[in-house]
């Protein structure tokens, strides 16, 4: 039977063509919650630190809980999409999300707040890992995959401004609890309607076993990495002897696990993803970019917070130029640009765009108004982004084989995840030891501080920098990878992995 005969028959047991649009709809209403919550809670931080008596340090925690379940949970969730059906790890998921969401909005203590928010993590890690995947099988034809990732783009990059916005309005209108309390009806909504218009697929199954070996090693692995990033990195700095060990542990974890999967049977992680330089390289860029990406937003809204004096509701408003520009660029013109110039080639005019946008900001000084300093920035990033983001999930996702979409997915989450937790520390480790170094020699807090968001605008811009050096060194244009991929052996499928391929949609 020809790809073409299989998805048509595909298209036949999926229902109608509008059915796969209002799926994704679903899928991305999902991927939505789970955005929003990562910057929703930061807006609420200090509302949340008077309410349950934190201390400045413990505070971190309600942030760093979920980071640290959620980041180290992505790859297994994702593989193990594929080897049970995506549709049976997304509803566990939303489940586990939706229960943690209530018993965070209900914590009255510290310790009940981020136990919640580490079961919180997993379940966000479960239903965000598997998406990509669900939505790349669901749309394989290269039109409307662009489209379909186009959208999946613009939810999943500007949630983060969504979210704070969301935030300030919740916190300033109602009270902290609600920032968590909305994830209920949104979350059951979703389940629904994924459990009417998703059919259940049975994944290609454990075939010799299932690599338990792996999953223990990668998730210690990452959840280690994610905390040595988190925790020491930020607090004692990155020469610090616990960070080091930490750090030299998680690296141990990381090479035990590849060796694990060059030699397993059944590999949790099969590394012939790797060999795809389209894979390997997009993921790198999207370490890079969003690393520089989620370190400025978080002193971008220091800048103004403590600069310029807005409160949670104006820093929201002040980022919404970017989700309008992104949105209209991701949804409405992400298609038919990759479709025309290729996603390789959006991916340079747009990081150059962001590279500017950062490089802008550098200059905005301690009397700036949003107008002449913020606004040109916010349209900068807004427009590069919106370029650049589909074109770079569409390449991240290009080398995956079907049966494989689900880890492809997870993967890139995990690019994602781990590049903004190793950006944020970073950028807001330097930028504040400049501000001390500063107040110590007699300037005054303002100056201070805004020279410190400064050098880490200009360490955000060099990471976008590098990214483009990468794009231009590895990836490759589609046509040359799609000959290579065509030239290379391929693993037979599993007996299950034509109907798992076309039977996710009702």
């Amino acid at each position: 039977m020809t790809r073409h005969e299989e998805g048509t028959r595909g298209e036949r047991r999926d229902g109608t063509d509008g059915s796969r649009w209002i799926a994704l709809y679903v899928l991305c209403a999902g991927m939505l919650m789970i955005v929003l919550d990562v910057t929703v809670v930061n807006v609420a931080l200090p509302t949340i630190q008077d309410d349950l008596g934190f201390s400045s340090s413990s505070l971190a925690w309600v942030v760093n809980a979920y980071l640290i379940s959620f980041g180290g949970l992505l790859l297994l969730a994702g593989r193990f999409g594929d080897l049970i059906g995506r549709r049976t790890i997304l509803l566990a998921g939303l489940g586990v999300f939706i229960t943690a969401s209530l018993a965070c909005g209900l914590a009255d203590s510290q310790g009940v707040l981020v136990g919640a928010r580490f079961v919180q993590g997993i379940g966000g890690a479960m239903t965000s890992a598997v998406i990509l995947g669900m939505i790349v099988t669901m749309f394989p034809e290269p039109r409307e995959q662009a489209k379909a990732i186009g959208v999946y783009a613009f939810v999943a990059s500007a949630g983060g401004s969504v979210g704070l916005l969301a935030g300030g309005i919740l916190t300033q209108t109602i009270n902290w609890h609600w920032i968590f309390f909305v994830n209920i009806p949104i979350g059951i909504a979703t389940a629904i309607f994924a459990r009417r218009l998703l059919e259940r697929d049975q994944g290609i199954g454990f075939g010799q076993g299932a690599d338990v070996a792996g999953a223990v090693l990668v998730t210690s692995s990452l959840m280690l990495g994610v905390y040595t990033i988190v925790k020491p990195a930020a607090e004692y700095g990155w020469g610090a002897g616990r960070t080091l060990g930490l750090g030299a542990g998680a690296l141990a974890l990381l090479a035990l696990f590849i060796a694990r999967e060059a030699t397993a049977s059944n590999p949790l992680m099969p590394l012939r993803m790797f060999r795809s330089r389209n894979v390997a390289g997009a993921n790198t860029v999207q370490v890079l970019t969003v690393a520089g990406m989620f370190g400025m937003f978080f002193l971008g809204s220091l800048y103004l917070e403590r600069i310029l004096g807005y409160d949670a509701l104006q820093i929201g408003l002040a980022f919404l130029p970017v989700t309008i520009v992104m949105g209209t660029l991701s949804v409405r013109f992400s298609e038919p640009l990759i479709t025309r110039f290729g996603a390789r080639t959006l991916l340079f005019p747009g990081l150059t765009l962001v590279t500017a946008g950062l490089v802008l900001f550098t200059q905005a000084p301690v009397d700036g108004s949003y107008a002449l300093h913020v606004l040109p920035v916010m349209i900068l990033l807004g427009t590069g982004i919106g370029v650049c983001f589909p074109a770079l999930m569409t390449i991240a996702m290009s080398g995956a084989t079907q049966s494989d979409a689900g880890l492809a997915s997870g993967l890139v989450n995990t690019s994602a995840q781990v590049g903004g937790a190793l950006g944020l520390a970073v950028l807001a480790t330097l930028s504040a030891s400049r501000s001390d170094n500063l107040i110590e020699q007699g300037r005054s807090t303002a100056v201070a501080l805004t020279s410190g968001y400064h050098l880490a605008f200009w360490i955000a811009a060099a990471l976008v920098v590098a990214a483009i050096a990468v794009a231009l060194v590895v990836v490759q244009p589609e046509a040359k990878a799609a000959e290579r991929f065509e030239t290379e052996p391929e693993r037979a499928p599993e007996p299950d992995d034509t109907d798992a391929v076309y039977s996710e949609v009702a």
